[in-house]
């Protein structure tokens, strides 16, 4: 059974990413002094007291021109409460009851949830003149809260309690999925104004992240779960992360930016496959190569997609360029997928999605030691290590201690002096012999304890 829903609304600055951090228990949402921080709406599952729920943070309600972008910030806010159980409307209780508030209660009022209204930073007696004013609005007794300390929480709770209680179920025990079965997480990640917000309401078939000719619209990552409707019939789970645009360090001089920026490298942390969106306008630019060179890094799958394909010019070309200078650039890891895609069409979807569950199939995969050892002696035997002063370096034998990325230990002695040209031998033999695809691996090499070292 999906769990009752709750959309925290308010002008800007009220708190609102504040009390949904509190509530999910994590630092999700940016959280910044400055107004209108929030823009797209966020979602998250969270626990009060006990009592299981999922929340939407949503972007302050500002009353501007439809077109603009408060005004596509607004009409988010907007479908958060239609699709929500109840509207937790926040005000700020040290200002009081603004003008803007008492259009938000009178909108909220037109809408079929119901509304709580909770007087955010009343800390002590500070808020209580904001909260004895929020009776006006004419939507119920208010509640005095304070998101930054965590007070008002059992006011909270039976303020909610009768909207989100529900008759409770025995759950169905959890089946124990393979890896290639589980959802797939997928980050979209790119530089500003690349389409990633454009791509990522494309697959999901609605208008769920604002888009614009504005760069950097994106600040929060913002994780949506997704069924993708493969073209042979198949239906499988995806987890999709839009994130804000990374520019290079060099230029990104504002608190908010950065913050943005280390948001959508915990995305890259937590994805399994990693889409690098790039401009076929503007081709590939070096800030392109060092987002793809931390993904790799860290162990994470890659796909090169070519967004605004349908607007290109000079294709082919533009195409056989990309993928030569991501063999130079990327040098690390040969053979990353690089695919042609519109945002605007929906061309080129289906192959993102196929080829980043082809990627992820082999990022799980794990090779038997007795396939891998035969593996080792005949590319050892074919390409004997070197002997540095004279003395053999004796390669004995390797195995695979982990999957997500596929990790490796070689045992032999003076390992210490191998060549790291041999070590990228071995890798891309085993990549090829093997068939592990386009995938990060890591190798380690070990000598085994010498009882005399002491």
């Amino acid at each position: 059974m999906p769990l009752p829903t709750v959309a925290i609304v308010g002008r800007p600055n009220v708190g609102k990413s504040t009390l949904f951090n509190r509530l999910v228990g994590k630092r999700i949402a940016l959280v910044d002094d400055r107004p209108g921080v929030t823009r797209d709406r966020r979602e998250g599952d969270a626990t009060l007291l006990g009592m299981d729920f999922r929340v939407f943070d949503t972007a302050g309600f500002e009353d501007e021109d439809p077109a603009s972008l408060p005004g596509r910030m607004r009409r988010q806010t907007e479908a958060a409460v239609r699709e929500a159980d109840v509207a937790l409307f926040l005000i700020d209780a040290r200002e009081g009851v603004t003008p803007l508030d008492e259009e938000i209660a009178n909108w909220l009022r037109a809408e079929d949830a119901p509304v709580i209204v909770a007087a955010n930073k009343a800390e002590g007696r500070q808020g209580e003149a904001g909260r004895m004013e929020a009776y006006a609005l004419g939507l119920g007794e208010p509640i005095a809260i304070s998101a930054e300390h965590g007070e008002g929480v059992v006011d909270l709770f039976e303020s909610l309690r009768p909207f989100l209680e529900r008759e409770e179920v025995e759950p169905e025990p959890e089946e124990d999925l393979e890896s290639n079965d589980r959802p797939l997480h997928i980050a979209v990640v790119g530089r500003p104004n690349a389409g990633k917000s454009t791509l990522v309401n494309k697959m999901l078939g609605e208008e769920r992240m604002i888009t614009g000719p504005e760069a950097g619209i994106t600040r929060d990552s913002i994780a949506l779960d997704w069924q993708w409707a493969s073209p042979d019939g198949t239906v499988r789970e995806v987890r999709l992360v839009d994130t804000a645009g990374l520019r290079k360090r060099a230029k990104v001089d504002d608190k908010l930016e950065r913050l943005s920026a280390a948001d959508t490298r915990r995305s890259i942390d937590m994805a399994e496959v990693v889409v690098l969106l790039l401009d076929a306008t503007r081709g590939l630019e070096a800030q392109d190569l060092r987002i793809a060179d931390e993904v790799v890094d860290e162990g994470r799958c890659l796909l090169i997609a070519l967004n605004k394909w349908d607007v290109a010019e000079h294709a082919s070309s533009l195409f056989n360029g990309v993928k030569a200078a991501l063999e130079e650039g990327l040098s690390q890891l040969k053979g990353v997928p690089v695919l042609t895609v519109s945002a605007k069409t929906g061309k080129g979807i289906d192959q993102i999605l196929k080829a980043a569950f082809e990627l992820r199939a082999s990022w799980n995969r794990r090779v038997t030691t007795g396939e891998l050892n035969r593996w080792f002696e005949r590319a050892v035997e074919n390409n004997p290590p070197p002997a540095p002063g004279g003395k053999r370096i004796k390669l004995r034998y390797i195995t695979q201690i982990k999957s997500r990325p596929p990790t490796f230990v070689v045992f032999g002695s003076r390992v210490d002096q191998l060549p790291e040209s041999y070590r990228r031998y071995l890798l891309n033999s085993m990549r090829r012999d093997l068939e592990l695809g386009p995938v990060p691996l890591r190798m380690s090499m070990r000598s085994p304890k010498n009882p005399f070292d002491r």
